[in-house]
């Protein structure tokens, strides 16, 4: 048998290649960058106003073509309607700034918009805005439902000296809002407290309540016209 014979050089050669290779740092790998969406900004329907931009579909249904800014760094947007005479709520997907939708006229509606990025981006929601959908030769808007601001639904209160503040806002799409009722009670929210005259978008009013009492109240708000919206019963508890 013959054998292989290396020159010491080739063989430092060889085993210096294995060392540097053993050394070698692997390669780096880039950092993928995500970036999260831009906020949109919406545009249409105007907020606080009756939307008078709209496609008749029927007596009852109107389609209303949303829109907003285009976001950055967006794959998508989610739209969400809500219908604040019911509390009921769709969402609506689009590519793009723009988005039609059929309604049920003459009601009030509230309409946000999320933008989604890529997978592992945070979403951007806009503000929150409200628009009244106004039927075929509809001249007065009934205002928009009060907002209860305070307490909180599903909250605990400390009354001081027995009393605590009620509070909440409301708009209307023509802006004649004459009064609001106030309802409260310890079963369902039904019992009248008092009645007052409109004076400013956001209102409040102080009343006796009981300790460790669990109460129901809404805001019935009524404009010049008589028309009527109804904020929903919320619930308090006092400590």
């Amino acid at each position: 048998m013959r054998k292989l014979i290396l020159p010491l050089a080739t063989l430092g050669l060889i085993f210096n290649t294995i060392a540097c290779s053993k050394d070698s740092p692997e390669p780096s790998v880039p950092e993928v960058v995500i970036l999260d969406p831009g906020t949109p900004t919406l545009s249409f329907p105007n907020n606080n106003e009756p939307c008078l931009e709209s496609t008749v579909v029927n007596d009852v249904q109107s389609t209303v073509t949303f829109r907003w800014s285009a976001s950055e760094n967006t794959v998508s947007y989610d739209i969400q309607v809500t219908n604040l005479t019911n509390n009921t709520f769709r969402n609506y997907t689009s590519t793009t700034n723009e988005k039609a939708i059929t309604l049920e006229n003459s009601e009030p509606y509230a309409w946000q918009v999320t933008a989604l990025g890529e997978s592992g981006s945070q979403p951007a929601e806009s503000v929150r805005w409200k628009f009244y959908l106004a039927g075929p030769a509809e001249v007065n808007y009934a205002p928009f439902p009060a907002e209860l601001t305070s307490p909180i639904s599903g909250s605990t209160v400390t009354p001081v000296d027995g009393v605590i503040q009620l509070q909440w806002s409301c708009t209307d799409a023509d802006n004649d809002l004459a009064s609001f009722s106030v309802y409260l009670d310890t079963t369902d929210g039904s019992t009248l407290l008092r009645t007052l005259d409109y004076s400013s978008t956001t209102t409040s009013i102080e009343t006796e309540v009981e300790n460790d009492t669990v109460y129901y109240w809404k805001v019935i708000a009524v404009d010049s016209e008589g028309n009527q919206s109804d904020s929903g019963v919320f619930t308090f508890r006092t400590n």
